[in-house]
């Protein structure tokens, strides 16, 4: 496997990226704001396309898919199964052979896909940062078209693990072809609901796990996004090289984990901070957001000033429920708190 934690000292002190999503309707501009950062990020573009949403992104292709316009997919058991066998048979291929090319998403699921990919190459970008959705909040969020959750066919849910698998892959490849070091993040707010003492979860623990190796294997940097209170020390546990977080919302709860906290940075993973508020009513000071970030680590590690070096930072979660205006406003804010961080 590749050292692409080495990586993380080439970055930019505290650099900037976005998480994903953004409020615009017109592509061009969405992909001038992503381009505008530290580590220039794949703008996912919802507004008026509910298929960019996360999930239903994610699981583009399904046999039986049926993505509402609130991004909450639902499965038809009957269509799937018409339908299995030839996926089944398109994923193995792709793994088989290493090119996972033939599961980029498509045009309505990933409008700025190819203009950004094409954007990488020619700009000659160091690093390019895209996402999916993890497979833990894709399957615990999705339904079968009866209600039933999607975990209760096993077939299924094996099946879309492998899809979101192949998906992240093909990303990441496309991403590396184009001459960038690849941050990519899997998007996981369905965690909140992690229960370490339900054999189930432990499994999709377990193939999260290997959906980290597999990407670490292709060079990638993994990142993996919680925007919500988990179980933070069996996420550090599981060779991610970046742990994203709200940090008003969880940066306590993470360090209270000491342990775990500093294994990981033993290890050589670092922290992306959503050092500014996303949430509709939300606002805050940047400065004092930093002087309470600061306050937090040197509590907690003292003897790791290190903790702090290596860090990425972002808005605490995707910005496609703000207004364009407040999606400028808050990378504003997130450039004072970064220099207000570092200084």
């Amino acid at each position: 496997m590749p050292n692409v934690r080495a990586a993380l000292a080439l970055l930019p002190r505290g650099a900037i990226t976005g998480i994903g999503s953004l409020p615009h309707t017109q592509m061009e501009l969405a992909l001038q704001m992503a381009l505008a950062v530290d580590v220039p990020y794949l703008p996912q573009l919802p507004t008026g396309n509910p298929s960019e949403l996360m999930v239903p992104a994610a699981l583009e292709g399904l046999p039986g898919l049926d993505a509402g316009d609130d991004g909450v997919c639902g499965v038809d058991l009957g269509t799937w199964e018409a339908g299995r066998g030839e996926l089944d048979a398109r994923i193995d291929l792709a793994l088989k052979t290493g090119d996972a090319s033939a599961f980029l998403p498509g045009v309505a699921a990933a409008r700025a896909l190819r203009p950004f990919l094409w954007e990488v190459r020619e700009r000659k970008l160091a690093f390019a940062k895209a996402q999916i959705a993890g497979p833990a909040t894709v399957r615990w969020s999705s339904r079968l078209s009866t209600g039933e959750p999607l975990s209760e066919h096993p077939g299924l849910d094996a099946q879309v693990f492998r899809l979101v698998l192949v998906r992240a892959l093909a990303l990441v490849q496309a991403l590396r072809a184009a001459g960038a070091t690849v941050l990519f993040y899997l998007d996981e707010p369905g965690l909140y609901a992690l229960d370490t003492t339900d054999p189930s979860h432990l499994a999709v623990l377990s193939e999260l796990r290997l959906l980290v190796t597999a990407l670490r294997q292709q060079g990638a940097l993994v990142g993996l996004h919680c925007c919500g209170n988990t179980r933070w020390s069996a996420l550090l546990e599981l060779g991610i090289d970046l742990l994203s977080f709200d940090v008003r919302l969880s940066l306590d709860a993470v360090l209270d984990e000491p342990r775990a906290v500093r294994r990981f940075l033993d290890q050589g993973g670092a922290f992306s901070l959503g050092l500014v508020p996303t949430d509709l009513g939300q606002e805050a000071d940047p400065r004092e957001l930093a002087r309470a970030v600061e306050t937090s680590f040197a509590a907690a590690l003292p003897d790791r000033p290190e903790a702090l070096r290596h860090v990425v930072t972002t808005p605490a979660c995707g910005l496609a429920m703000r207004s364009v205006l407040e999606a400028e406003r808050i990378f504003e804010q997130l450039r004072t708190a970064r220099s207000a961080l570092l200084r």
